[in-house]
């Protein structure tokens, strides 16, 4: 079941089944909408290299890197200008396949034909041998819906998988990490020197599609122009530098009110669901994904609980289901009435 046939599920199930907990909001710009900075009123002009040193204080990486920090509008722009590069040097990219639908969609804009490794229940790198050619594997830290950050043995795993091939790359999607600095397993993994960095204002700000800072390495340099010649709108630059600089705190805020939600979700979830949830998901800043090992299917029927399935997220072999903290039932006026 893909994401828009799921949303026309949900609606008619919590329609005709009012009783069932809704653990399937997936819109985090809706459930917060209230936490998300106005945009300025003004006009006055914003550079990006400007931009971009005020994100690299923001997250204590050094500011002499600010000619890798490429300024964009998110994650997703980041990946369209990656990914046709990728194609041009004929590289092999290894995609999550549980993780993101869009990320395949970019792909094959790019005329890419990626492979995939799954997160759930863990994250398995590939096992294929190396080749001659470049060889890239996307990874979210945190990843979602796994709703954790890799371990210490995970993050070691991606570095031999590195250290195998000189060809081999890292491409890391950090939208999910709300922290600054950045979590300790995507500072080990950029320090290899062979990884590539995305983020953006999307969860942390709640601006989806706005601003981000794709930062590159040596091995990518002949990708500045393409930024450079695609940069975001004069509105959206003022934007970022208001967020960046006047809202620093809406990221610790939206942490400290998505821990509030889980905990009113896990309050109201059956005990022996609840069990299912990893502790390293409940424990995670700023998640609202809690992957649990037991079918969508049985949790709404058995247990009066709507969650996710994992087909929304792209293609695996894990039969668990995915629950998040979004709706309405698990927001500040609901902990209020009870």
């Amino acid at each position: 079941m893909r994401f828009a046939e799921f949303q026309e599920f949900r609606r008619r199930r919590l329609s005709a089944q009012p009783a069932l907990l809704d653990a399937a909001e997936t819109n985090v710009y809706r459930a917060l909408a209230p936490m998300r900075p106005e945009p300025p009123a003004g006009t006055s002009p914003v550079h990006r290299c400007d931009l971009a040193r005020a994100w690299l204080r923001r997250f204590e990486l050094p500011e002499e890197w600010s000619g890798h920090a490429m300024v964009c509008r998110g994650v997703r722009h980041g990946l369209g200008v990656v990914f046709p590069w990728l194609r041009t040097v004929q590289a092999r990219l290894w995609l999550p396949g549980d993780v993101y639908p869009v990320y395949l969609e970019l792909a094959r804009a790019a005329g890419l034909a990626p492979a995939f490794y799954p997160t759930l229940p863990t994250p398995t790198l590939p096992r294929s041998a190396a080749d001659h050619r470049p060889e890239y594997l996307l990874l979210a830290n945190p990843s979602k819906p796994l709703g954790r950050y890799l371990s210490d043995a995970e993050c070691a795993a991606v570095v031999s998988w590195l250290r195998e091939s000189p060809h081999r790359r890292l491409l890391i999607d950090s939208v999910y990490d709300l922290g600054a600095p950045f979590a300790a397993g995507t500072r080990r993994l950029l320090d290899t020197g062979r990884a590539v960095l995305l983020h953006s204002v999307t969860k942390g700000w709640l601006w989806p599609r706005t601003f981000g800072v794709v930062l590159l390495g040596p091995a990518q340099a002949g990708l500045a122009e393409a930024f450079r010649g695609d940069p975001p709108t004069p509105a959206q630059l003022r934007l970022a530098d208001r967020l960046l600089t006047e809202h620093g705190d809406v990221p610790r805020r939206v942490v400290g009110e998505l821990a509030a939600r889980a905990e009113r979700m896990c309050e109201r979830l059956p005990d022996d669901v609840l069990r299912e949830i990893p502790a390293a998901s409940r424990t995670c800043p700023g998640n609202y994904f809690f992957p649990v090992a037991i079918p969508a299917e049985t949790l709404r029927r058995e247990c009066g609980v709507l969650a996710v399935p994992v087909s929304v997220f792209g293609e695996s072999n894990w039969s668990g289901s995915i629950l998040t903290s979004l709706a309405d039932a698990f927001g500040p006026a609901s902990g209020a009435a009870r």
